[in-house]
């Protein structure tokens, strides 16, 4: 597996990968524009994806990280991760931080295995910024659980 940037004239990211972390295509449209995409290929089959935006001098966002369903369980998620650590710490960013949905249970505990410590919650975040409800696990999306990795 190798992981690379993905250059945004000459390549359409993976929408639907991206789809999977975020529903709104207006959001993912707009972080597109500003942040750094990075995709994980295998055998030239995109298996994943990430993109980190800054949020200010200092910190950078993994605004929007997913894998394929097919690929998942294999530590790709995690290379991403760790991947993720290593541009923004060659970027000179002092903090790497990434939110996650309350009902997210799965990520919640994959950032937590990362190193990522959870800093706050933004409570209504997905009833304020989302126009449709959200549910996972059962459980209907309303927080943003926010984490952050120090470099």
């Amino acid at each position: 597996m190798k992981i690379r940037k993905l250059h945004p004239t000459t390549e359409t990211p993976p929408m639907d990968l991206l789809l999977e972390a975020d529903p709104s295509i207006t959001k993912i449209e707009s972080y597109l524009r500003h942040g750094s995409s990075f995709i994980a290929e295998i055998d030239n089959h995109i298996s994943g994806i990430y993109v980190l935006l800054p949020t200010s001098s200092d910190i950078v966002e993994v605004i929007n990280i997913s894998v394929r369903e097919a690929d998942q369980g294999k530590g790709i998620g995690r290379k991403l991760i760790h991947h993720a650590i290593e541009q923004a710490r060659a970027q000179g960013y002092t903090c790497l931080e990434v939110g996650t949905g309350n009902s997210s249970i799965d990520q919640i505990a994959f950032y937590q295995k990362c190193g990522f410590r959870m800093i706050a919650i933004d409570y209504d975040f997905f009833l304020r910024n989302y126009e449709r409800p959200i549910f996972e696990n059962g459980i209907q999306c309303r927080d943003m659980i926010r984490f952050r990795y120090n470099l």
